[in-house]
């Protein structure tokens, strides 16, 4: 799904999970990614609600989840921070946010909307799926 549609473009997101112990299936969601091809735009936001993972699982690293957040952030905004994706065009960097992988933070599915204003959503998501 791709292009504009009444003024708007489509745009892409997932939520970022945290899964503190992987054998019980629990999961909080903690973050979202946002991309919009017709725009060149990627992006993330993440919110750690401590209390509710330590509910979950009284030993998380809770240091250890907020680095791996900041990293997610960090791969979206590109340069330094992005480390071995720092060249790579916002959609690699998307995709590559969002495979599938066994660590405490993983991407959920990816959703597809439209919106008038792609640098909006990553914090619309967050109030709405997250906080």
């Amino acid at each position: 799904m791709t292009g504009r549609h009444n003024g708007r473009d489509v745009f892409e997101y997932a939520l970022l999970r945290v899964v503190p112990r992987v054998e019980r299936g629990e999961q909080i969601n903690a973050g979202v990614v946002v991309y919009c091809q017709a725009k060149g735009y990627v992006a993330a936001r993440v919110h750690l609600d401590e209390a509710r993972l330590l509910a979950l699982d009284p030993a998380a690293d809770v240091a250890g989840v907020r680095a791996a957040l900041g990293a997610v952030e960090g791969v979206c905004l590109g340069g330094e921070r992005a480390g071995q994706a720092a060249g790579d065009d916002p959609g690699r960097r998307f995709r590559w946010l969002i495979a599938p992988r066994s660590t405490i933070v993983q991407p959920g599915p990816v959703h597809a909307g439209l919106t008038a204003d792609p640098a909006a959503e990553p914090e619309r998501l967050l109030d709405l799926l997250v906080r």
